[in-house]
């Protein structure tokens, strides 16, 4: 395969920094920019890496002029973060966590919401999903938390992670354990939920688990302790060998148990039927003691079988699998039998898998497809590259950075017509003298720019 050292001499097309706050900065893994390009969304949560759920505010910085605008201010102790823009209107979506936290309802990952806004609009300002978490539950809400909010490429649905709180705080030696699943909120009704309890709260859409995680996987089987890192196939899905048209389809990681018995993340995918709210044998909205289940025809498979590789496992770089606007095409990062991180590409119908990239320094962020499909943005060797997606060639866009102030892993984002990509440096101005410079937000020019 082509590849270019990123490392070389070749003039970078253009790099610009567009936030100078002294706070820091928090990009998500993917959609930041508005929907016509014109504004970026970020947090401002406290430590570089996002860990610390810490933020207060939801901003937005206007790519031309620099502007920064509010968005979204939190109250009574409540904190926010990772928030995604629409592809098609201007709406965000964001984590929310408690209002009025207290001893027994700190925030976690089964205590956080997801919360729908439009700028500019306060009375727009809805809940995504409902949460009810006393027996009888409510089909179309949820019982826990939700988290990574991310709009379907015609800005209807809302794909998510999720975390129960009745299984992750429940006494009950039967009951079935707490784990990360993958979720969907529909506006196909809202959901109206009892006031049993004062964390209870109504959801503007009707939301589902679409994944199924098992206790104790046998091991050697296709099934999974956790499903994760979720990504829409497709802008409107993907077609099948046949020609027939599959509308909603995600791809996730989930955790499966090997044959010697070690837990190793592989590729998965789920095809969601247009109605999910018919339940299939199970309950939609769970038991007090089980998960909630996937509506009828849910299908989970697996896309890629690498436990007998000489580095199985998706990672070890954190990422988020990405699919091809068309979505015949599911990129993900893996190790090469050299023990570099590569880029690698799977098809929801087929069952081989490519390797993309074959260059002698490791992908070392989350990515994103560019809008024509044609090409990946990410980091790799300290730099903002773009790769081919038909030969791997690695073009960087951005000059060689001292380590201090190289590229953030966590965000690499391209802007709705391809001309730009998004992305986090430590601040330059601060680094000699913080332990934990904060991030600010660049942008660089793509090869279409």
């Amino acid at each position: 395969m082509m590849t270019t050292n990123p490392h070389s001499d070749r003039s970078v097309i253009g790099e610009r920094q567009i936030t100078f706050g002294r706070g820091n900065h928090l990009l998500t893994n993917t959609h930041v920019w508005s929907y016509d390009g014109r504004c970026i969304y970020y947090d401002v949560r406290s430590d570089v890496a996002g860990s610390l759920f810490d933020g207060n505010r939801i901003e937005r910085v206007h790519v031309e002029s620099g502007e920064v605008e509010l968005v979204y201010q939190a109250k009574d102790a409540a904190c926010v973060g990772v928030v995604t823009a629409s592809p098609v209107e201007d709406k965000v979506v964001f984590i929310h966590g408690p209002e009025h936290p207290s001893e027994d309802w700190q925030y976690s990952a089964w205590h956080r919401r997801g919360v729908l806004v439009k700028p500019g609009q306060p009375q727009s300002i809805t809940n995504l999903d409902a949460r009810d978490i006393v027996p009888p539950y409510t089909p179309g809400a949820l019982r826990g938390g939700t988290h990574v909010h991310v709009f379907s490429g015609d800005g209807r649905w809302v794909s998510f992670t999720y975390e129960d709180h009745v299984l992750a705080t429940s006494t009950a030696a039967n009951a079935g354990q707490n784990q990360r699943n993958v979720g969907v909120s529909v506006p196909v009704s809202a959901a109206e939920v009892p006031a049993t309890h004062p964390r209870n709260h109504d959801g503007s859409m009707f939301s589902v688990l679409v994944t199924q995680t098992s206790d104790a996987p046998p091991p050697g089987s296709d099934q999974i302790t956790r499903a994760y890192s979720d990504a829409w196939i497709g802008n409107h899905g993907y077609h099948r060998r046949d020609g027939s048209g599959q509308s909603r389809a995600l791809a996730f990681i989930g955790d499966v148990v090997s044959d010697d018995g070690r837990t190793v993340p592989e590729l998965f995918m789920v095809d969601i039927p247009d109605d999910v709210t018919v339940a299939g044998d199970l309950p939609l909205c769970g038991t007090p003691l089980t998960r909630p289940a996937p509506p009828q025809g849910t299908v989970q498979r697996r896309l890629t079988f690498t436990t007998e590789r000489k580095f199985p496992g998706l990672g070890p770089v954190r990422h988020w699998p990405r699919s091809s606007p068309d979505g015949s095409k599911i990129a993900f990062l893996m190790r090469d039998d050299a023990g570099r991180i590569q880029l690698w590409l799977a098809s929801p119908t087929e069952p081989d898998i490519r390797q993309l990239t074959d260059n002698d320094f490791s992908v070392e962020s989350a990515f994103t497809f560019r809008s024509d499909g044609l090409a990946i943005a990410c980091v790799a060797g300290g730099r903002v590259c773009e790769v081919d997606i038909l030969d791997g060639k690695t073009t960087p866009l951005t000059s060689p950075a001292d380590p201090a102030t190289a590229p953030r892993p966590e965000a690499v984002v391209y802007s709705p017509n391809g001309k730009q990509v998004a992305y986090m440096r430590p601040d330059a101005a601060v680094t000699a003298t913080a332990t934990a410079p904060p991030n600010q937000i660049f942008i660089a020019s793509t090869q279409l720019g």
